[in-house]
């Protein structure tokens, strides 16, 4: 089965500083986790894609546009297929799951943002299941 969803995080405010946290988050399957730094805002990260892979993704400093797109067909994906867009703010808490049959596309709104991404795949395994589309493959409201 395909899907997205967004878990909504909480934040906690005391003197001591601010404490965001995801309680809803189960990370039982996750085996990796990386972290994407923008620096610029007009670099464009996209497409790729995995059949099998989960991951998740999580703002932590600025923020992102996030493209989604359900693929139809790996080895010759329609080009009328239209993106979801969605945005992660690190003001806003959230992780979004995504299941495989995405491909992604991403690019920051805030100068030094960064995205740290988890994955129930191995780096080798990932590799074995990464499809990457041009760019100019579909149009999206970045």
């Amino acid at each position: 089965m395909v899907y997205h969803k967004l878990i909504s995080g909480a934040t906690f405010t005391d003197e001591r500083g601010q404490l965001n946290f995801f309680n809803a988050f189960d990370m039982a399957s996750i085996v990796r986790v990386y972290e994407i730094k923008h620096d610029n805002i007009d670099i464009i990260r996209a497409w790729q894609a995995h059949k099998n892979e989960m991951k998740w993704f999580y703002c932590h400093t600025g923020a992102f546009v996030m493209q989604l797109i359900e693929i139809d067909d790996f080895k010759q994906p329609s080009a009328l297929l239209k993106p979801k867009r969605i945005v992660l703010e690190a003001k806003n808490p959230t992780i979004l799951e995504l299941s495989g049959g995405y491909a992604t596309g991403f690019k920051a709104i805030e100068e030094g943002s960064t995205l740290q991404v988890f994955s129930d795949f191995s780096l080798n395994e990932s590799k074995n299941d990464d499809f990457r589309y041009p760019i100019e493959k579909w149009e999206a409201e970045w």
